[in-house]
């Protein structure tokens, strides 16, 4: 008796025929008139899944590593129809010929049935093309439906912050709607994008996703006309703008004063070359929020990556300089009775990373003379910057 596996799929436009339950049922009838065992455990379902790419699909990766093992733990993959295995031709052939020839594994069709003459190799191209074609055809016509709607102006998008869905269409949301006047109105009267996200995140209140604000969070909410009573959307690679059916938010005057202050304030924070390396880079964190200190833009100077966002609510400016001229001399101190000398092997790295390698090969070093000592040296750094 053969063991077989099942591999079920079902995305999202499939029909009621493509269920998972109306696919494992005649799946099993199918093993059970051919004589064939389907274990629970080799049953594989990848529900609300596109066919287009098999590295999104867990459950299909899932049985691929196990058809991997030895011994090989089924003989034949059983499917309702070739389309449910993949609607890419590349990722068809791929994996078919790696099940069958590295793992001597077959894939059947359940309802489409091949002879075991050569005729079957063009047929089951064939079919494969077709769900292929199948897929991205029904994308195209998807695209141009929503586009279509857009047009329209009809709703084809989650509702952004300050909305909620009714009926279709975007209605304010009583809870956030006020805050986005508020978020204009302050950036008009002069406040940041990081003081409005931590003005925000102070009151608890959050994206449309459940995150805390931070000043991109901020810039595009300033940024986007929707809350005007219009739609925006990329069509054709080209940016499209409509009148939807919400109600505004916001004033179409106060809408053109805050992109009019906009257009200033993206002029003066130009895209700025990535900052040089520095000694203990990646290693020194916010005592506030637990962040990375990163270089500021003030220079020899390290700020906490999140605060410069808006999501952490203290700055914790400090000095590069101070900072190495202390953890440099603990180091040293610490090492004194080992017989490393740290000042020769420090002074002949020959650049940042270099000197940031044998930082950290000292530390090993300490770790296993003593993890107390090594956690000590580690966090006098980490709290100088409290």
């Amino acid at each position: 008796m053969k063991t077989a596996a099942a591999y079920i799929r079902v995305s999202t436009e499939d029909q009621l025929e493509f269920s998972p339950d109306s696919q494992l049922k005649r799946i099993r009838e199918y093993a059970q008139r051919h004589d064939m065992c389907l274990p629970d455990e080799h049953i594989y379902l990848d529900e609300g899944f596109s066919g287009r790419k098999a590295q999104n699909r867990p459950a299909f990766l899932r049985m691929i590593a196990e058809a991997k093992r030895k011994p090989r733990p089924f003989d034949v993959i059983l499917l309702w129809k070739f389309s449910r295995f993949a609607r890419n031709r590349q990722d068809s052939i791929l994996y078919k010929s790696m099940l069958r020839r590295e793992c001597g594994i077959d894939v059947l069709s359940i309802t489409e049935q091949l002879s075991g003459d050569p005729t079957s190799i063009l047929i089951e191209a064939l079919l494969e093309a077709m769900d292929e074609y199948y897929s991205i055809n029904l994308a195209e016509e998807v695209r141009r439906g929503m586009n279509e709607k857009f047009s329209r102006g009809g709703v084809v998008s989650i509702p952004p912050f300050g909305y909620r869905m009714e009926n279709g269409y975007f209605a304010p949301d009583s809870a956030r709607a006020p805050v986005v006047s508020m978020i204009y109105e302050d950036f008009l009267s002069g406040s940041s994008y990081r003081a409005i996200a931590r003005k925000l995140n102070e009151r608890n209140i959050l994206t449309i996703r459940g995150n805390p604000f931070e000043a991109r969070a901020v810039r595009y909410i300033l940024g986007n006309p929707i809350y005007t009573g219009k739609l925006r959307r990329c069509v054709q690679d080209e940016m499209t703008l409509v009148s939807g059916c919400h109600e505004a938010l916001i004033s179409e005057s106060l809408f053109q004063s805050v992109q009019k202050k906009l257009g200033e304030s993206d002029i003066t924070h130009t895209a700025k070359p990535a900052p040089a390396a520095f000694l203990f880079q990646g290693l020194v964190r916010c005592g506030c929020c637990g962040g990375s200190l990163t270089r500021s833009s003030r220079i020899g100077a390290l700020q906490c990556c999140r605060y410069a966002k808006g999501t952490c609510p203290q700055s914790h400016y400090l000095s590069i300089q101070e900072l190495e001229t202390a953890v440099l001399h603990t180091i040293k101190c610490d090492l004194a009775d080992t017989g490393v000398c740290f000042t020769s092997l420090y002074s002949s790295a020959p650049g940042i990373q270099q000197k940031n390698e044998l930082l950290r090969s000292l530390f090993e070093k300490i770790v296993f003379r003593s993890r107390e000592k090594s956690i000590c040296i580690y966090y006098r750094a980490l709290f100088l910057a409290r």
